[in-house]
């Protein structure tokens, strides 16, 4: 019972950071301040209540409307509320509460609102490229301190952070001319690289190697499928941050096993 009601406020914390993504989502690409104005509906103006901000739940109390002027409210804020929640669940399932656990959560924060920016408007803000990748790497140096752990020592640690920014960056530019000159447009925007860097900040250079090998995969299979079934035509850009991002939780989750099957079959 007690561990139901530890998940069930993980939930609750994960869903709230999740209301707070969804802000971040809308008015960064926008220019517009996180803090001001408080949050408001867009279609009357009306400064919401905190009842009315409730994750996940107030949408579900309010039937998907305004409670003032009863516009439509997209159930996209609540699922994006439960995804995040889902997702700081798991990572807490994975790794209790401790501080590489935090640092999980960050980063899956991250994830979240580069995805939805880059679905809404084919484009991964500087500002959370950048900022990602600092912290990145400051949570693997700090990380082995408040560990205790002999190994690996912080510097090392950082090391690792900063070979797969450098590869991940080098790679996905490299994957951008090549596939550029190949299909003789732009394959792939500068903002896909520098997730990649900030991917290899948290999580090394195997880590972005294997989200890198996994974006392209399910990529290749939702792209294919989308054409194959007419829902996009084959010049239609696409963007691929959400598939890093998808990439990226895969392999935060499940990357050690993945990586120890491949060493398993290709160098026994």
């Amino acid at each position: 019972m007690d561990a139901l009601i530890t998940f069930a406020l993980v939930f609750l914390f994960g869903s709230a950071v999740g209301s707070f993504l969804n802000v971040v989502i809308y008015r960064i690409p926008a220019g517009l301040s996180l803090l001001h104005p408080p949050s408001r509906c867009p279609k009357c103006h009306t400064r919401l209540k905190p009842y009315d901000n409730v994750p996940v739940l107030g949408w579900l109390w309010l039937k998907g409307r305004c409670r003032y002027c009863r516009a439509p409210i997209s159930p996209r804020y609540p699922l994006i509320e439960a995804l995040t929640g889902a997702l700081f669940v798991a990572a807490f399932w994975l790794g209790g509460m401790t501080w590489a656990t935090v640092g999980y959560w960050l980063l899956l924060s991250w994830l979240v609102a580069l995805a939805f920016i880059d679905l809404d408007t084919l484009t991964l803000p500087n500002v959370l490229t950048q900022s990602g990748l600092v912290l990145g790497l400051a949570i693997k140096f700090a990380l082995p301190m408040v560990q205790g752990a002999p190994w690996p020592s912080p510097i090392h640690s950082l090391l690792s952070g900063i070979v797969g920014a450098v590869l991940g960056i080098w790679i996905f530019d490299l994957i951008t001319i090549f596939a550029s000159a190949a299909l003789g447009q732009t394959a792939m925007g500068g903002g896909d690289a520098k997730l990649a860097a900030m991917l290899g900040a948290w999580l090394g250079w195997q880590g972005v190697l294997l989200s890198g090998f996994l974006a392209c995969v399910v990529g290749a299979v939702v792209g294919g499928g989308a054409i194959a079934l007419k829902l996009i035509s084959r010049r239609q850009p696409v963007p691929f941050g959400p598939f890093l991002a998808i990439a990226a939780v895969i392999t935060l989750f499940w990357g050690e096993p993945l990586i120890g099957a491949y060493r398993a079959i290709f160098f026994p």
